[in-house]
């Protein structure tokens, strides 16, 4: 039999008992359907391998089958994250999880049933009783002293995603062996009938604004200069929360610090899962923030700020030297916040040589430049906000955490939380934006002034989608071919090191030499590193159907007048390695 007949004939069976067991109406009728079209490619995507806990949890395409979101494929997660509490704190009175949600379509009605799956386990659920920005379900964890919590969502995904992300009791997003023993228990499930949908309403306890106050308050108490605020109150502040959580919180929180020029968006201040005003509701896509820039223009704003739908991720458009908005990319908000944060912590006498960061290793060496020039650590980790938890929690009560982010626009200031927050961190954009209008300067003037200061560096990010399983199969052999015949010289450099995340070893092609990364585990990462300071990785996204390559050149950066020109340079180089690489989009 042929490899395409075995595969639909698996995907039949399994299919079939989809039908056969004891699944609602609609979701059989959706099944049938599939099973009936000539076409098999839905059926075959729907059913081929099962949902499972990614860089960011459990993600899919909403719909029938057991490779999509819907009430059984995150039922059964839930089931088997409840049986994995319950063996791991079974010593406690009370085993307690935090449940949240965002705006998309079926995100209330899956945290709902989530809800009923705890409560059957004799689990208490906090249920949020509206949409809730990711940051504030990992505050509260942490204020409730919960052991876990899940947030539905599917982050800046399109609408037709959804799924969620669990957490442990320290307010993170779990990884090992944690996150390899829930996969475990669900994978023992093996009837739908072993999830306990109904649930206990004893055991399920509704939360509203109060957690919003505490929160809020944290985010308020975590501002560094005051005073400066209160002098730059009318600071005109352009935010959308593009259709999601945050249509409340962002405005409260900079209301909360001191400013009192808010301007929003209303026609993306509607909560919807559909996206209604945008193609896709990721702040790092300038066609999200259109409306926002217009408005701004409109209102001659100085800042605009955006959140992704379920409130973690921040977009940032500045203006330039003519006045025209331009977005920062995420490792520039990173650059920003993170000099701002260690230049206050310096000037206020609160650096004792014991302060770290954290970045990820596909975000900009320059963020650890600015940390060491200062005195501070900054420690690499993998990509996902997970990874910089884990090590705020291993060196908790070591050292003092700064602050810590990745490119994917995600940042942390301070240590409140156990995840990137877009609340806490556009209010500390804000006040960055105040103190630099305190001291005559524009936010771009100041980026320049950080690259003089610390060496300029350019980034681009290339992502090439490969969808399905087809699609899954060619990342793999690229990313195979890429570890089988790496490139010995890029942009017209040599390639000094081979760093391969998945055997944990970094080569030096010029040499032979050899050394072991120091990680916690593996990862399906590669990274390349130039003579002249270039650095490409490339890895499979972990919760799309994607391959990312992110690119970084530095350049002489010696005269500001010579900015335009720099950039420049940088693109053309970035040019010569893309090429070099041959990407086939």
């Amino acid at each position: 039999m042929e490899e395409n007949e075995m595969i639909l004939k698996s995907v039949l069976d399994k299919a079939q008992r989809w039908l056969d067991g004891a699944y609602n109406a609609e979701t059989q009728a959706e099944v049938k359907a599939l099973i009936e079209n000539p076409d098999p490619t839905e059926l075959i995507d729907a059913f081929y391998k099962d949902l499972e806990f990614g860089t960011g949890g459990l993600r899919g395409i909403m719909g029938a089958g057991s490779n999509r979101m819907n009430i059984y494929t995150a039922g059964a997660a839930t089931q088997g994250l409840s049986n994995y509490l319950i063996s791991q704190f079974a010593h406690l009175p009370e085993i307690k999880v935090v449940i949240g949600h965002d705006c998309r379509n079926n995100s209330r009605f899956f945290a709902e049933k989530m809800a009923d799956i705890f409560s059957a386990n004799g689990i208490t659920a906090y249920l949020f009783d509206d949409l809730r920005p990711t940051p504030e379900i990992s505050f509260t964890i942490r204020k409730l002293g919960c052991q876990s919590g899940i947030i539905i969502t599917a982050s800046h995904n399109p609408k037709e995603y959804n799924g969620y992300k669990a957490y442990w009791e320290d307010g993170a997003q779990v990884i090992q062996p944690h996150d390899e023993n829930i996969i475990n228990e669900v994978n023992k499930i093996k009837s739908v009938d072993e999830i306990k949908f109904k649930g206990n309403p004893e055991k399920v306890k509704i939360l509203s604004s109060e957690i919003d106050d505490l929160f809020l308050d944290v985010i308020k108490n975590n501002c560094l200069n005051p005073d400066v605020i209160k002098k730059q109150k009318d600071l005109k502040i352009v935010f959308t929360p593009i259709h999601g959580t945050t249509v409340r919180m962002v405005p409260a929180a900079l209301r909360r610090i001191g400013f009192e020029n808010i301007i929003n968006v209303p026609q993306q201040d509607v909560t919807s899962g559909d996206f209604p005003t945008v193609i896709s509701p990721n702040p790092e896509e300038p066609a999200a923030l259109k409306m926002a820039i217009e408005k701004a223009i409109e209102t001659n704003a100085e800042i605009v700020a955006a959140s992704d739908p379920d409130g973690d991720r921040l977009g940032i458009s500045i203006r330039d030297d003519n006045q025209n908005f331009i977005l920062l990319n995420g490792n520039q908000t990173n650059t920003i916040l993170t000099w701002y944060m260690i230049k206050q912590w310096k000037e206020k006498g609160l650096l004792t040589g014991n302060e770290f960061t954290v970045k990820t290793i596909v975000s900009s060496e320059l963020i650890k430049t600015i940390a060491q020039n200062n005195g501070v650590e900054c420690f690499d980790c993998y990509t996902g906000f997970k990874w910089i938890a884990m090590v705020i929690r291993e060196l908790e009560g070591k050292m003092k955490y700064i602050c810590g982010g990745e490119e994917s626009y995600g940042f942390l200031p301070g240590d409140y939380v156990r995840d990137k927050d877009s609340v806490g961190s556009i209010a500390m954009l804000a006040e960055v934006a105040a103190w630099a209008k305190e001291h005559g300067k524009t936010l771009y003037q100041l980026l320049k002034e950080i690259y003089m200061e610390n060496g300029y560096s350019r980034e681009r990010l290339i992502s090439i989608v490969r969808k399905g399983k087809a699609g899954a199969e060619e990342i793999n052999e690229m990313m195979t071919n890429f570890r089988n015949n790496p490139p010995i010289k890029l942009g017209g450099s040599n390639v000094i090191a081979m760093k391969d995340y998945l055997s944990l070893k970094s080569l030096n092609p010029q040499t032979g030499k050899s050394e072991t990364i120091n990680q916690p585990v593996s990862s399906n990462a590669l990274q390349f590193y130039t003579e002249d300071g270039s650095k490409i990785s490339v890895r499979p996204s972990g919760t799309e159907p994607k391959i990312k390559f992110y690119f970084e050149v530095t350049e002489e950066f010696n005269n500001i007048e010579n900015f335009a020109q720099t950039i420049e340079i940088a693109d053309k180089k970035i040019d010569s390695i893309v090429g070099d690489l041959k990407l086939v989009f």
